[in-house]
Parts: structure tokens; sequence; C-alpha cells
């Protein structure tokens, strides 16, 4: 598929709230959350209340035909500057060849905005892509990578003037994941539920808010792998086994392989010695990230870290039934955590 203008969501936003309006805003991807952010600001800001009624038009890919949106983005506005016209599920459109016709001329005073979630335009539409572009804005909607995760938590509570510490940072990540519609909604739960006094996301809250205890979780069993505790592993295991849905195999296989596999390209640092030269070859967005690899590279061997990342992709395997025939996954996570730890 041809390559999108350089645009992001911030930077649509950023114009959108400046009224530089496009006509046309394809946006797609498997994150539905930014999609959404989006076409809801231009529903919301676009048009004056009073302009709505003859001026904006939702219609639904699987409802309507390509002719039939060309032939709505075409119509003129009614005592208003713009009309707006908002497809959703754009993915079900069948046939697209009209509505490639009207991006080569689209009207400037109509805002089309297609949502085309799960996914993205079909790759040999090279020439679709391409009147897109040249009609507008074209955006893809990714998936946030769970290393980004911290980021955009701090960012997100950082913009509502709200602070959070590392460890309920990662408490949140741990138990919530990448689901961004989720996890802001999670993140919207525990603002409210702040005094206007301190506006701080401790542990404490996040045990209130979402039910991660303090003690146990994600972010304790790392710690403690980390720093080779193993009282403190089995400790938090123990907790798991006994409480089920506080926490399981599934979420923390991610977790711990995506620190091991961090840790074996740590040793590969030019300037290993150093948190910040580690920060720089990792990529990580502070010194402060890299202190976990710095104390997991004086704990682990090269090799056996090699040996453990093996390890979880055999206890993965073994998780979704893979030459395991009725292992079950406690027991499972009971193996991994001693194989590491021993």
């Amino acid at each position: 598929m041809a390559e999108s203008k350089n645009v992001t969501y911030e930077s649509i936003i950023r114009d959108l709230k400046a009224r530089k309006f496009a006509p046309v805003y394809y946006l797609m991807g498997d994150e539905p959350y930014y999609i959404d952010k989006i076409a809801d600001y231009i529903a919301n800001n676009a048009l004056q209340p009073e302009e709505r009624d003859f001026n904006q038009t939702v219609m639904f890919g699987s409802d309507v035909t390509a002719s039939q949106i060309a032939d709505a983005a075409r119509r003129y506005p009614m005592m208003s500057e713009h009309q707006v016209v908002i497809v959703k599920e754009a993915q079900n459109i069948k046939n697209t060849e009209a509505l490639e016709k009207y991006f080569k001329s689209p009207v400037a005073s109509t805002i089309l905005v297609m949502c085309h979630k799960n996914g993205s335009i079909d790759g040999r539409k090279r020439e679709y892509v391409k009147a897109i572009n040249q009609a507008g804005v074209l955006f893809e909607s990714k998936k946030l990578r769970e290393r980004d995760l911290p980021h955009f938590i701090s960012s997100y509570l950082q913009a509502r003037q709200v602070s959070i510490d590392p460890k309920s940072i990662q408490m949140v990540a741990d138990n919530i994941g990448a689901d961004l519609s989720r996890l802001t909604g999670e993140l919207d739960k525990m603002i409210l539920s702040l005094p206007e006094q301190d506006r701080r996301v401790t542990p404490q809250v996040v045990e209130e808010q979402i039910g991660v205890s303090k003690e146990f979780n994600g972010f304790e069993l790392r710690d403690a792998i980390v720093n080779r505790n193993v009282f403190k592993a089995n400790q938090i295991i123990k907790y798991f086994d006994e409480n089920p849905k506080a926490g399981s195999i599934y979420s923390f296989l991610p977790m711990l392989f995506n620190y091991f596999q961090n840790l074996m390209i740590a040793y590969y640092a030019p300037n290993k010695q150093s948190q910040e030269g580690v920060a720089e070859w990792l990529e990580l967005r502070s010194p402060w990230a890299a202190k976990d690899y710095m104390t997991g590279m004086r704990n682990y061997t090269g090799m056996k870290v090699m040996q453990i990342i093996s390890k979880i992709r055999e206890i993965d395997a073994k998780s979704k039934g893979l030459d395991n025939p009725n292992t079950p996954p406690g027991e499972l996570m009971k193996e991994l955590i001693f194989y590491i730890l021993h």
C-alpha cells in the first residue's frame, strides 16, 4: 500500500482545533481509540449545534454504497460553511470506485470522515490510497506497543494535571494492557476518585479503583525476578494461584518475555556500564527505566538469559495446549518461575 502522509493523532487534533479542516479524513487501523476520538471531535466541534440538523450525516458502510456516500458528500451545506458526513464501518464498503472518483475532486465545503476499523485499506488499491492522500488526510491508527504504555499513561494523566509514580504506572499497564478505550476509561475513573487537594495516583488508588493488589501484582513479580528475590516471587505466585482473577500466566508471559528479551539486547550495549548508555541502546524514554536492566545484568548471565527466553517460549506454547495435555496454567507459571530463579 502507498505510504500515507506523515500525520499523527496530535497533528490532526491540532489542525482541527485551529479549524483547519480537510475535505476528507480517512481513519483506519487496528486501534479504534484514535479513530473514535478524531471522528467524535469533528462531530462535536466542526459545526455549531444549530447547524447539525441539516448539515451532519452519519452513515454505516454496511448499509450504504460508495455511490450513496459520494452523493451525500457532493451536497452543499444549508446556511453553514460546512457539512459533515461521517461514515462508520467503512471497511464494509464493497466497491470503492465511486469514492475514488469523489476523492479526486472533493467538495471543499464537505468534511467527509471515513472510519475504517480493524485493519487497513487493501494494499492492492494503490490508486485509491493515492486519491485519498491527494484529497485530504489518511491516518493509520496503530496498536500501542507494550513498551509505550507507561508513557501513554503518564502523559494522559499529566495532561489532566494528575501525577503518578512508576510503580502505579506499571500496575495499571500490566492489569489493563493496550486496549486504549478500556485503559482511558479506567484512568478517568481513577481521576474522578482523587480529592481536589491531592491529585496523585498511588498504588493504593490503583488497588481501590481497579482491584489490583499493591503487594501482589505484575510489577512486584517482575521486581522480585529482576532482584532474584526467591521468597517474594514465590509469595506472589502463591497469591495468584489462590486468586486466579488477580493475574494469570497469559498476562505475565508477555511482560517477562519483553524484559528478558531487552535484557539480552542490553548485554550488547556499547556502554553497558552506564544507565544512560543502556537506556539509549534500548531506546528507553529515561535513564531511570534502565535501572532494572542494570540489576538484571548483575543477577543473570547472558547464557542464563538465553535459556530463560527459550523456556518462556516453551511455557507459552504449553499454555496454549501444545504438547501439554493437562498441566494447568498455575503449575506452568510455577515451573517457569522456578526455572528463572534457580
